[in-house]
């Protein structure tokens, strides 16, 4: 709770003065609400029993403005509150994604999308409870129950003892079962992250389920995990119900016992009929706030384990370090020095030695994990090599700033990347649209044949994934997304893998028009692809075998 408490303080400290509202207005109402109860002796003394006429005149318009104070302040601190939970909920969303997104490739290789997903939006919704109930709640509720505690002092310390007392002693149970609850909220959210990771896993290929009839198979494991979930969440339904009931039934106890004393001490004339039913009525209105209190503390166990979830993403730092240097001019070479690189504990490469410079085209070729895309994911700085030094124009790598390399370096690779947008805004993702130079961009990467036949020629939307497209379609889009960039450095990883032999030979020749002061490196298995390169290196286990020159 604590360290929940100190990760989300700036971000209500920067609604500091609405905040400073809500607890106001919380305080009014409660305040509001022990004088509702006060006002059962003077109704029952000065009204019934006196006869007073001018207090039958001014309480009845006291009672009306003591419940407007309670309803308006009731009324301004949960509008407030649930402003200022909205608002700190889009602050943290919006930190947590961009936060993820400084974190290096490993990270998202180990993750689950899922998991992800759900602590983007099911996780950060539970902080939004807290902050907009559970805060605002936890203040109203403690001064209601503290100022009507007064109320039941005052009226009598002797009747009270036995109240707190009990009321004290029934914290101990509502302790225990909320720190169950506390177990069981960590193991639903968990389990909630398991299911959006598996209906995101069966929606990302639902083509294999469908072509490999096994629909039932992945039916049947989801319904499985979808009923653990199920009886978790019954398992903590069912310890947070105990709490009212138990609140009840400790409640009847103290009433019982204040009615027998009570009523002997009215009997015995040492209590007023208005001092006992005003004591009665606060008593019984401090049990509202006690089990607003506790319910509040039971539900504050689930936004805790989320709030956890989201700490442990926010203090995880990113492994590889952000550098200041910019690539401002050429990138006339980028050398590899006795490069080693581990994944985990398993070697990809080893004692690598290379020289890529301007004007070259380089072809990278062997077996499938051989550690051909391993040595681009290092020019990319996706990874930081286990040992040995990579330098571009003799700088080391790990000097330049991530967004500089990837400014300058572009890459298409075999997984085809098509966002739910325009054809234009997928050539131009992540620079301005330039409509002249998106269309011979696609002219180069020989797409414009087909866009300018669809609907809205660039400007069509493009499905999810590039649906509406084959896939040689999605790949000329990618290879145009690549040469939109201008980059120094372009790399095709099985690019034209797709590809049929026509389309094949035309990007070969758009590669042979852009190669002019860049650095083109190609990994491919077709011969007919290779011969592109005047330099060619052969992997095999993750060393260099053999480097043909031509």
């Amino acid at each position: 709770m604590k360290d929940l408490t100190l990760q989300f303080l700036p971000y209500i400290k920067q609604h500091k003065n609405k905040f400073i509202i809500a607890m106001t207005a919380g305080i009014i109402t409660a305040l509001c609400t022990s004088l509702i109860a006060y006002l059962v002796k003077p109704v029952l003394d000065q009204v019934f029993y006196a006869k007073n006429s001018f207090m039958l005149m001014i309480l009845p318009i006291i009672v009306i403005l003591a419940y407007l104070g309670k309803s308006g302040g009731m009324y301004i601190q949960s509008y407030l509150m649930n402003y200022i939970g909205h608002d700190i909920v889009r602050q943290i969303r919006n930190e947590l994604l961009e936060h993820i997104l400084k974190l290096e490739i490993d990270f998202f290789n180990k993750a689950r999308n899922g998991e992800l997903i759900a602590r983007v939006t099911n996780d950060i919704e539970a902080i939004k409870s807290a902050v907009s109930n559970y805060i605002g709640d936890i203040a109203r509720e403690s001064v209601t129950f503290v100022a009507l505690i007064g109320v039941i002092i005052y009226q009598s310390p002797k009747l009270a003892l036995f109240g707190i007392i009990i009321m004290a002693l029934s914290m101990l149970p509502v302790n225990i079962i909320s720190k169950k609850i506390k177990k069981r909220s960590k193991a639903s959210i968990e389990q909630n992250s398991d299911i959006t990771s598996k209906l995101n896993e069966i929606f990302n290929n639902a083509e294999l389920i469908k072509a490999s009839n096994s629909e039932k198979m992945e039916v049947k494991y989801f319904k499985e995990e979808n009923f653990k979930f199920f009886r978790i969440n019954m398992k903590v339904v069912q310890q947070n119900q105990l709490i009212t009931p138990l609140m009840e039934f400790l409640g009847a106890i103290i009433v019982a016992i204040v009615i027998y004393i009570g009523g002997n001490e009215v009997i015995n004339g040492r209590m007023t009929t208005g001092d006992f039913f005003s004591f009665v009525t606060a008593l019984f209105m401090t049990y509202t706030p006690l089990k607003k209190l506790t319910s509040i503390y039971a539900g504050m166990q689930s936004a805790v384990a989320a709030g956890n979830r989201i700490i442990e993403i926010l203090q995880r730092e990113p492994r590889i370090k952000d550098g200041d240097a910019i690539i401002d001019k050429n990138i006339e070479t980028i050398q590899f020095k006795n490069v080693c690189l581990n994944y985990d504990n398993v070697q990809a490469l080893n004692n690598i030695n290379i020289d890529f410079n301007r004007n070259e085209i380089i072809a990278l070729k062997g077996k499938s994990g051989s550690g051909k895309s391993s040595i681009v994911n290092l020019i990319l700085r996706l990874y930081t090599p286990t040992s040995g030094n990579i330098t571009i124009n003799n700088i080391p790598i790990n000097q330049y700033s991530q967004k500089s390399i990837c400014e300058n370096i572009a890459i298409v690779t075999q997984r085809i990347f098509i966002f739910n947008d325009s054809v234009a805004a997928n050539v131009a993702y992540g620079q301005e649209i330039n409509e002249d130079k998106i269309i011979d961009t696609l002219k180069q990467s020989f797409a414009y044949d087909f866009v300018e036949k669809l609907p809205n020629g660039i400007y069509t939307k493009l499905d999810e994934y590039g649906a509406n497209l084959s896939g040689g379609q999605r790949q000329r889009i990618a290879i145009a997304r690549a040469i939109y960039r201008d980059p120094k450095v372009l790399i095709f990883d099985e690019a034209t893998s797709a590809l049929d032999k026509n389309t094949e030979d035309s990007i070969k020749k758009t590669i042979n028009l852009i190669k002019k002061d860049k650095i083109i490196i190609i990994i491919a298995h077709r011969p007919s692809t290779i011969e592109l390169a005047n330099k060619i290196i052969e992997i095999k286990d993750g060393e260099i075998k053999n480097i043909e020159i031509s």
